[in-house]
């Protein structure tokens, strides 16, 4: 079932027949299968649905992958984040906003009564040629009203294989060396919003799946080539369903992600006898490392198990068709630590001083002037070596895990970043802003 409308015609002109046509979105119903309502909610469907599909309309349009909607008293504020950079959206008056929440929430089969608890959900969704999953997350503020937040994936373009997400081919042997052991950890750490689970993913892509039973407790709502769902039997514990998944012969198991310190000492318990990958919430991966051994309480057990740790950075692509070269200055090479042979390197237009010298000047059609287009990860990479091993079993901080780390130099943001930069895919400016202190 398709609600609402496609198209809206809009007069360009009272003395012209000329109209513009508008493809507004599709909603196609919600991903936990509940049909709204949309009858019993006649008035909201008036009020909010056309609203609703210009937020999201301008969003896709804009290559928006997040909405922002914040209440800011008589108005709410609309925030797009094209590839993780905010944009001014648009202004609203409190009601519409209000509407265009409760809409998104009904689409989306969730409570349109419940305003005092978080609520999250999922729409089904077209726009032109392309399939999209539209996430809905609500949350109370202060005051009343409720925080709405909208996630926008196109089917078509996933980020989980190693090639997708750009990784190298030394760090895809480095944990295909690791996973070979068929014993041990391997996490996949980050903030929120930072690529966690592709990167969890990733490394799940890294191993041969043709030398290696790979098998997966979670529920990853994803059909994974060559790795099979493992469902726990009535009844069982995670421990249990994990023990149960060795006997079967998993090399490789794939776990839900690590929140607590019972289920991190459940994973060191029964990393013994087999590979096993989750992700956690963390700064970093030397973070990632600190915190785990804190929740388990037992240093010298992580240091022999917790076989290497791997966190992810998204950085802005260059647009492939408005980038440009330039030579870049030997000081410069030297300061930023690229070979003193590097010939060239690039970086976004400045449209400023395109429309100064050019009065036709039009931005990039692809990129809309922004000068990125996409983004791919820089990653960070954290084994534990022998020294590494004594710097755990000491104990360590954070900040002591980091300076080894930097001593062996193992693979960094800053290493990988530079990387990208040599092969003319982002820039040194755009380095410059994502490692900006926030």
């Amino acid at each position: 079932m398709i609600f609402g409308w496609g198209k809206k015609q809009v007069d360009d002109d009272d003395d012209d027949d000329d109209e513009e046509e508008i493809e507004y979105v599709l909603f196609q119903g919600s991903l936990n299968g509940i049909e709204p309502d949309m009858k019993g909610n006649a008035k909201l469907v008036q009020a909010g649905l056309l609203r609703a599909k210009e937020l999201v309309t301008s969003a896709l349009d804009r290559r928006a992958e997040m909405i922002r909607l914040e209440p800011k008293g008589q108005f709410s504020v609309s925030t797009l984040f094209v590839d993780g950079v905010p944009f001014p959206g648009s202004k609203m008056q409190s009601q519409a906003a209000l509407a265009v929440t409760q809409m998104l929430k009904l689409l989306a089969g969730l409570d349109v009564k419940e305003r005092t608890k978080p609520q999250s959900g999922g729409i089904k969704a077209q726009h032109l040629e392309d399939k999209y999953e539209i996430r809905i997350d609500t949350q109370p503020i202060t005051g009343g009203g409720e925080r709405l937040i909208v996630r926008i994936r196109n089917v078509k373009q996933n980020f989980e294989t190693p090639d997708e997400l750009g990784w190298g081919e030394g760090l895809k042997a480095k944990i295909r060396e690791h996973a070979s052991q068929k014993k041990g950890i391997i996490l996949a750490a980050g903030p929120p919003l930072s690529g966690v689970s592709c990167a969890a993913f990733g490394v799940l892509r890294s191993i041969d799946a043709y030398l290696y039973n790979i098998l997966s407790v979670a529920k990853t709502g994803k059909d994974i080539a060559h790795v099979a769902e493992f469902k726990p039997e009535e009844g069982d514990t995670m421990q249990q369903t994990i023990a149960r998944a060795i006997r079967a012969e998993g090399d490789v198991i794939f776990l839900p992600p690590c929140r607590d310190a019972e289920f991190a000492k459940l994973m060191l318990e029964e990393s013994e006898d087999g590979c096993l990958i989750s992700e956690m919430t963390a700064k970093d991966a030397a973070e990632a490392i600190a915190r785990f051994v804190q929740l388990t309480g037992d240093p010298i057990t992580c240091a022999e198990r917790l076989h290497a740790v791997i966190s992810q950075k998204l950085v802005r692509l260059l647009c492939p068709d408005c980038k440009q070269a330039y030579r870049p200055n030997p000081k410069l090479l030297q300061k930023v630590g690229l070979p003193p042979e590097t010939k060239v390197l690039y970086r976004a237009p400045k449209p400023e001083e395109e429309e100064e010298e050019d009065e036709d000047y039009e931005p990039c059609e692809k990129c809309g002037g922004v000068g990125y287009f996409g983004r791919t990860g820089m990653v960070e990479f954290i084994e534990t070596t022998p020294a590494m091993k004594e710097i755990i079993e000491a104990g360590a901080d954070a900040a002591k895990i980091r300076e080894q780390a930097k001593k062996e130099k193992m693979q960094s943001w800053q290493s990988d970043g530079m990387r990208l930069v040599a092969a003319g895919k982002t820039s040194l400016e755009e380095l410059q802003r994502v490692f900006k202190p926030a």
